[in-house]
């Protein structure tokens, strides 16, 4: 179990917010059945919260990424930063929501090789920038547009990574206890 540096940071709820984070709150619970820890830790400034929604959206829509492949930057990106929550609900989202098969699923969440190269080559890429803050080696950009990518897909992961890290890094200061929706994928 992960120490939290900001032990007595609540888990609020719609009903214990700040106004501009309830709305939010009302609005995840009303689309997951449920409010997940790591939007009550954020919720406790609002501004992080909308903030990590607005990204999160945003990457969806407009990243250019299958869903399938949404799910590798998000599971590649928790993994480079350590973070077991992420990992667990990205996990969940990947097998009951967005199609990623098992194989790709269980490479993502160990760091081994994924089988099918262009999900590898994207895998990669996402772990190598969060890793290396950017400063990628052109050896592994090369191979990311070879897969297919393009430049735009370069500013995509840029942008799923300033979304992780908001999540990531709240996370591990609050030692975000995993959801019961996410508890069978747990790292």
């Amino acid at each position: 179990m992960t120490h939290a540096v900001l032990p007595n940071l609540p888990l609020l709820d719609e009903n214990s917010a700040l106004p501009a984070a309830a709305e939010q709150l009302t609005a995840a619970k009303l689309a997951m059945g449920f409010v997940p820890n790591m939007y009550g830790n954020m919720a406790n400034l609002p501004a992080v919260l909308s903030t990590y929604n607005a990204g999160y959206a945003a990457f969806r829509k407009d990243a250019g990424f299958s869903s399938v492949e949404q799910e590798v930057v998000f599971l590649a990106i928790s993994r480079a930063n350590g973070c077991d929550y992420c990992t667990a609900a990205h996990s969940m989202v990947a097998d009951k929501m967005s199609g990623v098969p098992a194989d790709v699923l269980e490479a993502l969440r160990s760091g081994t090789p994924i089988s099918d190269l262009r999900l590898d080559a994207l895998a990669r890429f996402a772990f190598a920038m969060t890793e290396t803050r950017g400063k990628v080696e052109p050896s592994l950009m090369d191979d990311f547009l070879s897969a297919g990518f393009t430049q735009e897909h370069v500013l995509a992961v840029v942008l799923a990574i300033s979304v992780k890290t908001l999540s990531n890094y709240t996370n591990h200061l609050a030692a975000t206890p995993v959801d019961a929706a996410f508890r069978a994928y747990a790292v």
